[in-house]
């Protein structure tokens, strides 16, 4: 068995459009006031069929339509890009496909053409749970607006998701905790709850560098972290990595892939790939901005920027850095067998005795408190 297959082989397609730049935001995404909608349908399509004659006889376990802002794609794109997956692969009986999603009216209002078009799973950007914090954040909808889209993808979706923000400006603990029991009671399986980072080169990271934005403290976001871990695990939807939460069985198949460190294509700008070919493993890398991926996937078929072998160190490292933040850790003997360079058992022993790891035979695993401080804990494993 292929190193890959442990993961399985994903699908990632980049949509890099939005209708408006979060100030938080330091993703590929893109404002344009008219996007050629054909023409960029035909490019995506070129792309997977261009991925696909380097991946052939492959089972794909899942699809994931990311942004910018998917639901913002016509339904027939997104249609035509899982009618192509299908020809160009085989599809898994079980195969999960995720679009992601603002809870705008708008929006909401093409879920159902969505769900016909065979996405089965939406991932909803809600983001918080009041209107001012929205509004904060740079968000398009109101909390009313994302109950009533939550409403109509639970009727066109057997699964959904969303998003929230923690550590924002001015939330203390105990807000946080109230506003995650709120979100808790909407939660059908699946929650992603991420700390806000300051992001370099985004609004937020002028206004704070400008000392115009304050956010909770070190110990503050902690303890959010701790509420965080306590109130999902109360509620039947424990961490399954760093940042999300579900219901045994309802973890994202996708995102897990990468975790699992399978085999990804990724497909449109910007997007990142990690292939297993005859001659390398190598990791792909397409370009950024949206007119210059367009041109190049018309003239070649990818629009990549650049392909880079991995050295089975290299492999072996991301690997350990991928599978640590699962609840279900890392497995040594994989990690051995990719390449790595032998961990220190001392090393490993420490992290033990101080609680951020947890050792099971060949299986190493990080504790809540190991997964908070995961970089810190990986450099001490890596660094020789």
């Amino acid at each position: 068995m292929s190193d890959w297959q442990a993961g399985g082989f994903a699908i990632y397609v980049h949509w890099p459009f939005c209708a408006a730049k979060c100030p938080y935001c330091d993703f590929n995404s893109h404002v344009r006031r008219a996007v050629d909608q054909p023409r960029w349908r035909a490019a995506l399509v070129r792309a997977l069929e261009a991925e696909a004659a380097r991946t052939t006889g492959r089972q794909v376990d899942s699809i994931f339509f990311g942004g910018g802002t998917p639901s913002l794609m016509p339904p027939e794109t997104v249609a035509a890009v899982i009618e192509t997956v299908g020809r160009l692969w085989t599809l898994a009986p079980d195969v999960e496909i995720t679009l992601e999603a603002n809870p705008t009216s708008v929006e909401a209002g093409r879920f159902r053409a969505y769900a016909d078009g065979g996405v089965n799973r939406v991932s909803m950007g809600v983001q918080a749970l009041n209107d001012p914090d929205l509004k904060a954040l740079g968000r398009m909808h109101s909390v009313a607006e994302a109950r009533a889209a939550f409403d109509i993808a639970r009727s066109a979706f057997d699964r959904v998701s969303f998003d929230l923000i923690y550590a924002r400006m001015g939330q203390t603990p105990e807000g946080w905790r109230a506003e995650l029991r709120e979100a808790l009671a909407m939660a059908v399986d699946h929650l992603s709850l991420y700390q806000l980072t300051i992001e370099s080169g985004t609004r937020f990271g002028d206004l704070y560098r400008l000392g115009k934005l304050r956010v909770p403290g070190d110990d503050a976001a902690a303890t959010m972290y701790d509420v965080t871990q306590d109130e999902c695990g109360r509620a039947g939807l424990p961490a399954y990595e760093i940042s999300n939460h579900a219901r045994p069985g309802a973890e994202s198949r996708h995102n897990r892939a990468y975790w699992r460190y399978g085999d990804y294509a990724g497909i449109g700008p910007g997007a990142h790939g990690r292939l297993t070919l005859p001659h390398a493993r190598i990791a792909t890398e397409t370009m950024l901005a949206p007119e210059p991926w367009l041109e190049a996937a018309e003239a070649d078929g990818t629009g990549i920027l650049r392909e880079t072998p991995l050295t089975g160190e290299e492999q072996a490292s991301e690997y350990l850095m991928m599978s640590l933040r699962l609840a279900e850790g890392s497995d040594l003997a994989r990690y051995a067998a990719l390449g790595g360079v032998p961990l220190a058992q001392d090393r490993i022993d420490a992290l033990i005795d101080d609680g951020f790891l947890t050792r099971d035979a060949d299986r190493i695993r990080a504790t809540d408190r190991g997964r908070i401080l995961l970089n810190a804990m990986l450099g001490t494993l890596l660094t020789g």
